[in-house]
Order: structure tokens, then C-alpha cells, then sequence
């Protein structure tokens, strides 16, 4: 289908992109356009305008800030599965970052983008949740604030932005040489996780286990983290891997079926993060 009609504008600094959307409680940011784009044909989504900031230079970067690693928000699928510097400080999201789409989507697409999207079956929602990465929001006036990643995910297509902010930054945790795995069940290596696994090994605040696809946002395998405090191996923290959880049941699988889909990759995500 074609859009229906819209303006556009293109913007070069965050301030001005911010000024937009405060005049215009209809118009939406543009990024890397691969998922609002979509939307936009099938008529789901009718913004008035479309605020492009694609070219503000100043979000696009991954740098060492402290104890964490910072990124910016209009960095590149591909530039953050290639950064040297996630692979060695933080490489769940380097690896998780070069599973997305398809080259062509890893070379526009965003990881602001991706995260400010909020789908469930999205892979880096799943990977910030388990990291207890912040997410930094700016709004009008120069206001900014840090957003834990497990409140940024309101629920379906809904993050914790309002209509005048714009996700700036992520600031990811350096794991160092703690183990990690992200694995995700699909049909098509391009397609969306049917049901997706975040694991961190235990530290000192014990593992960490998100799950993509099992609720209407990401959300932490609970069940499986008590378990696995509790002594337990991974077979059996796993069997408890569908607690809480509301999957959805579509035309690619059912609710039940990614219930015990998930209890299978959990277990699998546990026994290869605890073996790096």
C-alpha cells in the first residue's frame, strides 16, 4: 500500500528534532526507517511528519564512559556487531547486534531505533534487560534523564518516552570475561525470534535471564534466577522457564508451544554462557 501523505524534515541536532515534535503531537522520528516504514505502508501508522535524524553525527559512536560503555543511539546495527570495543568489554551485544535482519538492515537500522520500538520479539530489548543496561532520554530544555532497561519497556510498542524525548544513548555494563549467550528460535535467519534467551553466568548478583517473544515486552526469567540461586543446574532451572510468562499465539506458533520452546533455549543459553 502507499503511505498516506506526510511532510518531512530533516534535522542535524537533537535540540531541533525536539522543538519539532513539541509543535507537532502527530509527527514521528525517522532513523533507520525499517520498522516505522513498514507500518507506514500498511496505513498502522499515519504520521504527519516524519522528523529525519539519521544524519545527527553527535549519536552516532561507542565509547568507554567509566564502568560502562556508552552508544549512541544512532549507531548501526553493523557498527555494533564490528565494534572492537563490545566485542572485548561487553560482546552479548556485539553477537546480538550481528543476528538482526539481514545485511542491508544491520547497515540502516539503529539500536536507538530498535530499543525506543519496543516490539517483544526484538533481540536487543531481551540483551539490555539481562545487562540492567540504562537507557538516557532527552526532552525539551535540555532536560535528561536514565532510564533503567527494566523500565524503559512499558509493554507492547509502548517504551517509557514521551512524544517531545528522544532516546539518546545506551549505556551498557562491561561483563568482562563473564560467560553469556543469546540465542533465539526462527524461522528464516532474517526473521524475529519466536521465542529468544538472554543468559549471563552467575557473578556476584547471581545469573541473569531475559526472554524475547514471551510477553508484550521483554522480560526476566524470574523462576529460572531463584532456581538457579538455589543451587540448581540448568536442566532443571529451565523447566521453570514459562513462569510468568504471556506468550502470544500467532500464525507462527502458539503460546504453548513458545512456552516450551523457551524452556529448551533456556537451557541451552544457561549451559553455553557457563561454559564460556
Amino acid at each position: 500500500m502507499i503511505p498516506a501523505p506526510f511532510e518531512y524534515e530533516r534535522v542535524e541536532f537533537v535540540d531541533h528534532a525536539i522543538s519539532l515534535l513539541s509543535d507537532d503531537p502527530e509527527a514521528k522520528l525517522l532513523a533507520g526507517g525499517h520498522s516505522l516504514l513498514p507500518l507506514m505502508r500498511l496505513r498502522l501508522a499515519r504520521p504527519s511528519k516524519l522528523i529525519d535524524i539519521s544524519r545527527i553525527r553527535d549519536l552516532s559512536y561507542v565509547r568507554e564512559d567509566g564502568d560502562r560503555i556508552a552508544i549512541g543511539a544512532l549507531t548501526r546495527h553493523h557498527d555494533v556487531a564490528s565494534s572492537e570495543l563490545l566485542q572485548a568489554e561487553c560482546p552479548i551485544v556485539a553477537y546480538t547486534a550481528s543476528l538482526i535482519g539481514d545485511p542491508q538492515v544491520r547497515h540502516m537500522g539503529t539500536i536507538g531505533g530498535a530499543l525506543a520500538h519496543a516490539d517483544p520479539a526484538g533481540d536487543l530489548g531481551t540483551v539490555m534487560l539481562a545487562l540492567g543496561a540504562e537507557l538516557v532520554v532527552r526532552g525539551p530544555n535540555g532536560a535528561s534523564r536514565r532510564v533503567p532497561a527494566g523500565s524503559f519497556f512499558r509493554g507492547l510498542f509502548e517504551p517509557d518516552l514521551a512524544h517531545d524525548e528522544v532516546l539518546t544513548e545506551i549505556r551498557v555494563p562491561r561483563t568482562g570475561s563473564r560467560g553469556w549467550s543469546y540465542l533465539k528460535f526462527h524461522r528464516r535467519a532474517i526473521d524475529w525470534a519466536i521465542v529468544g534467551v538472554a543468559a549471563l553466568a552467575p557473578d556476584g548478583d547471581g545469573a541473569a535471564v531475559a526472554l524475547t517473544n514471551m510477553a508484550d515486552r521483554p522480560i526476566r526469567a524470574s523462576g529460572v534466577e531463584e532456581a538457579l540461586a538455589g543451587g540448581a543446574d540448568p536442566a532443571t532451572a529451565a523447566d521453570r522457564a514459562a513462569e510468568g510468562t504471556s506468550p502470544p499465539s500467532d500464525a507462527f506458533a502458539s503460546a504453548e508451544y513458545r512456552q516450551e520452546v523457551a524452556k529448551v533455549l533456556v537451557r541451552r543459553a544457561l549451559e553455553e554462557a557457563m561454559s564460556r
